[in-house]
C-alpha cells in the first residue's frame, strides 16, 4: 500500500504563530487561544464583548484597530495593509495562515470572533460557511467588473488568481507541457507538484480545472473526468505537497518539474528572473474572484466595512495590477506587462462559481475516495 504524505497546515500556522513570524513589513500575530478557567472568564465574557462592540458601533465609536486573517501573498498583503494603516489611521493586526487553518480558527470562534477581516478564498470555499460572515455589499461594488461583483451579500471579490502550471524549465527538457493531458506523461511520474483538494484552495480550484477540462463535455462528474484524475494520482506515486506553498517552492527549487498553482505566486518567480514558466493550461482554466468577507459579530465592524472598501478603490486596484502578480477586478483598472494577456488565457465557457459552492463537498469526497483506491 502507497502512503500519502498527510497535509500539516495546522501544526505550520501554529509554529508561525509561536515564532511571531511576520509577512514582510507587517506585523503579524495570533490571538491566544484561552484555556482551563481563562476559557471559562472568556465564554462568560463573549456576550459582554459583542453587546460592548455593538454599543461602540451604535454611537459612531469604534477604536482604531482591525484584526485582519489572511491567507493571501507576503505581497499582496504588503501592498494593501500598510497603505490602510497610513490612510485610515487604522491599526492592523495579521493573522496569517494557510486557508484550512483560518477556516478552523473562524469556526471555532464564531460565538467570540477574535478577527474581523477574513480576507481568504472564495465564494466557492467558502459558501457552505456563510453563517460565519456579515451582509455587507461595498459602495464601490459597482466599480467592479461585471463578473465580479458581490451578488451574494457575503463574499466580496477583490483581485482574481487563475489556477495555472509552474514548469521547471531546466527540469523539463524536452518535454511538453501545455496542458493536463500531458501531465499523464509517464516521465513526470513522481515529478509533480499538488496539494490536498480539501484543505487547499488552489489545488481545490486545480482540481476544478482538470474535471472541466478533461470531462466529457466540460462536465466535472462525468465519468471520464475522474477517469483521468485516476491517472493524475497515480502520476502522483504517492506524493502530495504539505502547503500550497511547497507546491510552487518546490518547483522553483528544482524538487518538482511541474506544479498545480496560482498565477500569483508562479508569476512572481517570472518577474524575479526564476528559471520557471507559467503555463495555463490548453483545455481551460478557472479565474475565481478571491474575496474578502467580514467575520459576523467581529469586534470592529466599521473598520471593516472601511477595509473592505478600501481594497475595492482605485488607488489600491491600479497599484497591485501595476506592480503585483494577481489580478484587479476593478473596470479598466491598469495590468502590469509581464502578466499574460487576458486575451491568450482559454477560460471555461461552462463553469458555474454558484454551482461549484454547492457541489464542493461533492467533489473533495470523490477526490478522497479515489485517493483511497488508488492506495489499495
Amino acid at each position: 500500500m502507497r502512503k500519502f504524505q498527510k497535509a500539516t497546515a495546522v501544526i505550520m500556522a501554529a509554529a508561525l504563530a509561536a515564532t511571531g513570524c511576520s509577512a514582510g513589513g507587517i506585523k503579524t500575530s495570533a490571538p491566544q487561544q484561552p484555556s482551563g478557567t481563562e476559557a471559562a472568564k472568556t465564554d462568560a465574557a463573549a456576550g459582554a464583548d459583542k453587546t460592548e462592540a455593538a454599543k461602540d458601533t451604535a454611537s459612531g465609536e469604534e477604536e482604531p484597530v482591525l484584526v485582519v486573517y489572511t491567507a493571501r501573498s507576503e505581497a499582496l498583503n504588503n501592498a494593501v495593509i500598510p497603505e490602510f494603516e497610513k490612510d485610515t489611521g487604522i491599526k492592523v493586526e495579521v493573522v496569517v495562515a494557510g486557508t484550512g487553518e483560518l477556516l478552523k480558527r473562524a469556526q471555532s470562534e464564531k460565538d467570540n470572533p477574535l478577527g474581523d477581516i477574513f480576507w481568504v478564498a472564495d465564494q466557492t470555499m467558502l459558501s457552505s460557511s456563510k453563517e460565519l460572515f456579515m451582509e455587507y455589499v461595498s459602495p464601490e461594488d459597482e466599480n467592479m467588473l461585471d463578473a465580479f461583483r458581490n451578488t451574494t451579500g457575503y463574499f466580496t471579490p477583490a483581485f482574481a488568481d487563475p489556477t495555472v502550471m509552474i514548469v521547471n524549465k531546466d527540469l523539463k527538457g524536452d518535454m511538453k507541457i501545455d496542458g493536463f493531458e500531458d501531465l499523464l506523461n509517464p516521465e513526470l511520474k513522481g515529478k509533480i507538484a499538488f496539494g490536498d483538494p480539501v484543505n487547499s484552495s488552489s489545488a481545490f480550484q486545480s482540481l476544478l480545472a482538470m474535471l472541466y477540462g478533461m470531462g466529457k463535455d466540460g462536465d466535472p462528474l462525468s465519468d471520464q473526468a475522474w477517469d483521468y484524475v485516476d491517472q493524475f494520482i497515480a502520476n502522483l506515486d504517492g506524493k502530495m505537497a504539505n502547503s500550497s506553498s511547497q507546491v510552487y517552492k518546490g518547483v522553483a527549487e528544482g524538487e518538482y518539474v511541474v506544479g498545480l498553482t496560482w498565477e500569483d505566486p508562479a508569476a512572481n518567480y517570472v518577474k524575479e528572473g526564476a528559471a520557471v514558466e507559467v503555463v495555463f493550461p490548453k483545455e481551460g482554466a478557472i479565474f475565481p474572484g478571491e474575496s474578502v468577507q467580514i467575520l459576523k459579530d467581529c469586534k470592529h465592524p466599521e473598520n471593516a466595512k472601511k477595509f473592505v472598501d478600501y481594497m475595492l478603490s482605485e488607488k489600491i486596484q491600479n497599484a497591485v495590477g501595476s506592480n503585483l502578480t494577481v489580478r484587479p477586478l476593478r473596470k479598466d483598472a491598469k495590468l502590469a506587462d509581464y502578466m499574460t494577456p487576458q486575451s491568450e488565457i482559454k477560460l471555461f465557457d461552462s463553469y458555474d462559481e454558484g454551482w461549484v459552492a454547492e457541489h464542493k463537498t461533492e467533489i473533495t469526497n470523490l477526490f478522497s475516495e479515489h485517493m483511497e483506491t488508488s492506495m489499495d
